[in-house]
């Protein structure tokens, strides 16, 4: 969405990432101003997809680029309202489907109510807007809230190299010849 608003070219936001660029527009944004539905509603799963969401935020962006007669890669005069009305879908979006997860969880004595923590890391738990959500879930259920110091909250890329790294160290399902694979782009 970051890319798409072209948040590199906003005075405010041309040395963020994208997530802290949203962040940074949806705390002066109105979020009411435009309102996505929920992704996989008629799901009753604890499964996250955001694809669905993301095209519905980007035929807003491309009506609203009409209604202001900009072309794509200009900015929007609501572009602070479009990063607090997704900020806000993709929280609700995270804590709706991460509270039937802990449903889930308890209803199969996975877990119990009691010390009971849910864990939040990587690159949505340094937003803050998701993490105050998902911390009143925690209270609300009973439940301890963890979450790394948004310094430490890195996209999960660095991980998995990092268990790449291990696991060629270890000798554990590492392809030492490529012949076969096909490689493409997204």
């Amino acid at each position: 969405v970051a890319r798409r608003l072209s948040l590199r070219k906003h005075p405010e936001c041309h040395s963020m990432a994208g997530g802290q660029a949203i962040e940074h527009l949806a705390q002066t944004g109105n979020q009411e101003l435009l309102t996505f539905p929920l992704p996989m509603q008629q799901y009753r799963n604890c499964d996250f997809s955001f694809s669905g969401l993301q095209n519905l935020v980007n035929n807003a962006i491309v009506q609203k680029e009409k209604e202001e007669g900009i072309q794509e890669g200009e900015i929007l005069s609501c572009v602070k309202d479009v990063a607090a009305a997704v900020q806000h879908a993709v929280a609700v979006h995270i804590i709706q489907r991460t509270y039937r997860a802990m449903l889930f969880c308890i209803k199969n004595s996975i877990l119990t109510s009691k010390n009971a923590t849910l864990v939040v890391s990587g690159g949505v738990a340094s937003n803050q807007y998701i993490r105050e959500g998902l911390q009143k879930l925690a209270d609300a259920n009973n439940f301890a809230l963890l979450c790394p110091p948004p310094r430490l909250c890195t996209d999960n890329g660095v991980m998995i190299a990092w268990n790449g790294i291990e696991r060629l160290r270890a000798g554990l399902g590492v392809l030492h010849s490529t012949d076969g694979i096909r490689y493409e782009p997204k």
